[in-house]
């Protein structure tokens, strides 16, 4: 694509339809799909006050669970997919010349260690269903990878893009990339994500944009914080960094959940940074912690005109293999 054909809308921008997926696959969930669908459902219900909501399902017992559930709530749509991350397996909608075009990236199972059947095909079948022409691009990347303002202004970080897992980038090369898919004009890199993250540290488990030239991040919380130096690293490389336009972000850090062992006792990459801003409304991930109070009222602050509701997300969080993620990997969201 040349230059200015392309427009990725903030993810505040209306929306027309938010698309989300039904657990489906037990052995992605170590026999246990009621946990995660708690999660999922309480989301589905949390957003469709104010949004359309599309719920993919795959095979008859996911369809059937999911219209017992959300029937009344959530547009049900058949589908075949791996597992439920559509942020990183879904394309990327945008506004192009002639109309709304969905960005179409490579797979690769977050450089091969979850290579599910459907994950490489479910972004087609995602555009498809919203008859939406497809731009493709011969180089993986998932959604999640990256965080932009709608300006040009795009949020990364050196532990996923420049893997050599995934594409084997130089910084060089993974910004030219973003420049021809998405017209970036400004990277700000962050060297890394949470410990414990399976997607080698994407940025939207860390720092987001909530609006021009304003960013959100984590403080650490507790003496025992195993991300502590991390948090505070990401909070100075935003605080020096300019935008796309030459403005110095705002940056606004809000209480961490702290220290959160998952039911092996391994830490786990909880974050409320994982929220998902929809018309209306702001859905956060809470895991019960002590800070968890101070970090949603810190976020009503960010998000004056939408309310902001924290749900749990321990289901979603898993433990080992499964899981890893929260509302925010779960969800695509469709500009209007």
């Amino acid at each position: 694509m040349t230059e200015k054909t392309v427009a990725v809308p903030p993810e505040w921008a209306p929306q027309r339809v938010i698309w989300t997926a039904w657990p489906a696959n037990a052995a992605e969930w170590n026999g246990d799909l009621d946990t995660p669908r708690q999660d999922v459902a309480a989301l589905v219900r949390a957003l469709e006050q104010t949004n359309t909501v599309r719920l993919l399902v795959d095979g008859a017992e996911a369809e059937a669970t999911a219209r017992a559930s959300l029937a009344d709530e959530a547009e049900i749509v058949p589908a075949r997919y791996g597992d439920i991350w559509l942020r990183d397996t879904g394309p990327i909608f945008a506004h192009g010349p002639e109309g709304q075009i969905a960005l179409r990236f490579k797979n690769n199972g977050w450089g091969s260690k979850f290579n599910l059947h459907g994950d490489d095909t479910i972004g087609d079948d995602i555009a498809q269903a919203a008859g939406t022409p497809i731009a493709s691009f011969d180089f993986v990347l998932e959604g999640g990878a990256i965080d932009h303002d709608g300006e040009g202004t795009f949020l990364t970080t050196r532990q996923a893009l420049l893997n050599a897992n995934r594409n084997g980038w130089t910084e060089a090369q993974a910004e030219s990339a973003l420049q021809s898919a998405f017209n970036a004009k400004t990277i700000i890199w962050i060297d890394e994500g949470l410990a414990g993250d399976h997607t080698d540290g994407h940025v939207d488990n860390i720092a987001r944009f909530v609006g021009p030239s304003r960013v959100v991040c984590q403080a650490p919380t507790g003496t025992d914080h195993p991300n502590a130096a991390v948090l505070d690293a990401i909070a100075a490389r935003l605080e020096a960094a300019t935008d796309a336009r030459g403005r110095r972000l705002e940056v606004v850090r809000i209480p961490s959940p702290g220290r959160v062992l998952n039911a092996l006792g391994e830490i786990a990459p909880a974050s409320h940074m994982n929220f998902v801003i929809a018309n209306g409304v702001v859905v956060v991930p809470v895991y019960g912690t002590a800070t968890e109070g101070a970090a949603l009222d810190a976020l009503r602050g960010v998000f004056p005109d939408r309310k902001v509701i924290g749900l749990p997300s321990h289901g979603l969080l898993g433990a080992g293999d499964v899981g890893g993620g929260s509302f925010h990997c779960i969800t695509l969201q469709e500009p209007a």
